[in-house]
């Protein structure tokens, strides 16, 4: 009895142990470093010779820079949702920051994948996922989440997979928080010998170069230093546990820049990131990209990271993971084109569908009668964003820096190799008639193939998130005929006679998601082509669907004078439909007369039960007209 029991156990250890190694070699340590809304123009091995980050460019010099590494989306939680569970939003219903809406229960963390074949699997210490029940889900996918998390607490010999998560290039640092809370997080931290000064820079052309957008500025700069230095203590402390020969190390941003432009915003400047990997001797032979100091220019975007990390485990990839694995035995055929996605923001719905092939970005706007800085309330307390506005209104900004706060065209088009900045959209050039074409194709052939979940509005994700999930809803035509909509869909911010007598005979469609677009279409019409239809528009104030009555509703207030929109519009602010409150708010900041909704905004603003985005929402009407009430939270 007792032998056997000897076996058991010896058998035990050995299957153990045997999960730490792979053909007769340790399977490697992982250390995951992301740091937050950083572009890699600003990065000193990306070219920027203003940046100060050496500890960055150390391990580019020895590792693998990728020049075409892509978000998948603009904003942090959207991002890592696809980031955790490898799916991209636009499958899962989980584009719009921040949400809480169900995912399948087959669909898990990828590193609960990873525990399966041994490794310890540790987060230190952001989440921000975007699904629902998100404790559960952290919790199943990690060995341990916390601001104490780290390798350290593995077993003895066992691999591990460790994310450190920097916030200190956050946006909050770069922009948001206010400028005396800089100097005291960022600034005094920085030894004085690390500090960038505010002439130290070239200025993005898009921003008006003056003193006072100087002083903003820098904190990009200073903020990235800090974040360098905080890496390099990680690195040391590796080092010290002479664990850097076993371990493989990836070093990316979560999207693009935390400015006004950036963030949030579907171009080039929101998706690209910097990416690095640096491989160990050890390891070397994992990359089919060579070794030291290699750039490379293969697509990469963030569904590619689940896959590639459970094969480095050793592990078998689930099938509803659609990306590639990057390197090793396993490793994907490179792709030509990337799919991006950007939606809505905290307060700040959008819809925005983008394909690159690393030269060119095609980005298509289904909302464009919002600018590329749209009101949103985390990027509105900005001071930065502040003096944008103000030298706007005082008419101080070239065409360039104008457009920013115009309404977008339907379409951009920018050569992103030539034109870091898309200071140029190419759309109406053409000589670049043929790019256009081959990218407008290949976003139609993602979007029908992949079922795009967004093409329902928001408020249809909330209720099909209630017994269901998007994911699933998606995959039935019968009841998401994607065709269709999308057909409808594809109508939206092009602006003509022609179009608005298309969208105005789709509002009899039996199918209220069409209904939806067609309406939404029209709300991008200038009033010129809106005119002969006042009729049609305002009968469908009175919609059974509410999506379509507020969007009407915003339509008719706008461009017809109708007093039953006004009172139509106050009726959708205070529903108790967040989703449906949310959109009428936010149409009413791009409507010309808001005199008479400042009592319902204030009233909305202080009833029981508004979520934040619908208060972030009403603070941003009321800072418009300069009535923003002292007991307002600007954190979140």
């Amino acid at each position: 009895m007792k032998k056997n029991r000897l076996i058991t156990i010896s058998l035990a250890l050995i299957l153990s142990l045997s999960s730490f190694v792979v053909l007769g070699q340790q399977k490697p340590n992982i250390l995951w470093i992301t740091i937050e809304d950083t572009s890699p123009q600003f990065i000193g091995c990306y070219g920027d010779e203003n940046a100060s980050t050496p500890v960055i460019d150390k391990l580019a010099e020895e590792g693998i820079r990728f020049s075409n590494a892509f978000s998948t989306g603009t904003v942090c939680s959207p991002s890592r949702s696809t980031i955790i569970t490898g799916v991209r939003t636009y499958a899962m219903g989980t584009g719009n920051h921040r949400s809480n809406y169900s995912i399948p229960d087959f669909i898990h963390g990828f590193p609960y994948y990873m525990q399966k074949q041994g490794y310890y699997v540790s987060n230190n210490f952001k989440t921000d996922y975007n699904v629902g029940n998100e404790k559960q889900f952290t919790q199943e996918a990690w060995n341990e989440s916390s601001n104490k998390a780290g390798w350290w607490n593995r077993q003895s010999g066992q691999p591990f997979f460790a994310v450190f998560n920097f916030n200190d290039s956050h946006q909050s640092r770069t922009m948001t928080n206010s400028y005396e809370w800089y100097l005291k997080n960022v600034w005094e931290q920085l030894p004085e010998k690390d500090r960038i000064a505010e002439d130290a820079f070239d200025m993005p052309p898009f921003y008006r170069d003056t003193p006072e957008m100087r002083k903003h500025f820098a904190r990009v700069y200073n903020s990235i230093k800090l974040t360098d230095n905080r890496i390099g203590d990680l690195l040391a402390k590796l080092d010290k546990d002479k664990l850097r020969d076993s371990t493989i190390i990836f070093c990316y941003a979560d999207h693009g820049e935390g400015i006004p432009r950036g963030k949030t915003n579907g171009i080039n400047l929101g998706y690209r990131v910097p990416f690095i990997i640096w491989f160990p001797e050890m390891y070397k032979h994992l990359s089919p990209w060579g070794t030291a100091g290699v750039v490379s220019d293969e697509l990469i975007d963030f569904e590619d990271l689940a896959p590639t990390l459970i094969s480095l485990a050793g592990g078998e990839r689930p099938d509803y993971l659609k990306g590639r694995v990057l390197m090793g035995k396993e490793r994907s055929k490179p792709v030509e084109f990337l799919a991006l996605s950007s939606d809505r923001a905290d307060n700040g719905p959008d819809m925005v569908r983008s394909i690159t092939d690393g030269k060119y970005i095609y980005s298509r706007n289904f909302m464009p009668y919002m600018p590329q800085l749209r009101y949103i309330r985390y990027v509105d307390i900005a001071d930065i964003t502040n003096v944008i506005r103000r030298d706007f209104q005082d008419k101080r900004l070239n065409s360039l820096q104008e457009s920013i706060l115009e309404e977008r065209p339907a379409e951009f088009l920018f050569d992103i190799e030539n034109d870091i900045w898309e200071t140029r959209n190419l759309v109406k050039d053409p000589n670049y008639k043929n790019v256009l074409s081959r990218m407008r194709k290949q976003l139609d052939k993602n979007i029908l193939k992949t079922r795009d979940a967004h093409f329902l509005p928001e408020y249809e994700i909330g209720l099909i998130s209630k017994n269901g999930t998007a994911y699933e809803y998606r995959l039935d035509n019968n009841k998401y005929p994607i065709k269709e909509i999308y057909a409808a869909a594809s109508l939206s911010g092009h602006r003509s006679k022609e179009v608005a007598q298309k969208q105005v005979a789709l509002l009899s469609n039996g199918n209220k998601i069409i209904r939806y677009w067609a309406i939404t279409g029209l709300h991008s019409q200038p009033r010129e082509f809106l005119k002969d239809f006042d009729a049609e528009i305002i009968q469908m104030m009175d919609d059974e669907y509410p999506p379509v009555g507020a969007t009407a509703a915003a339509i008719a207030y706008q461009n017809f004078d109708n007093n039953a929109a006004e009172n139509k519009l106050k009726e959708y602010c205070e529903s108790e439909n967040m989703d449906i409150a949310l959109m009428a708010i936010n149409h009413l900041l791009y409507v010309e007369n808001k005199e008479p909704f400042i009592e319902t905004i204030k009233k909305v603003y202080q009833m029981p039960g508004r979520n934040y985005n619908v208060k972030a929402a009403c603070l941003d009407f009321m800072g418009i007209l300069n009535l923003v009430p002292n007991d307002s939270e600007h954190e979140r």
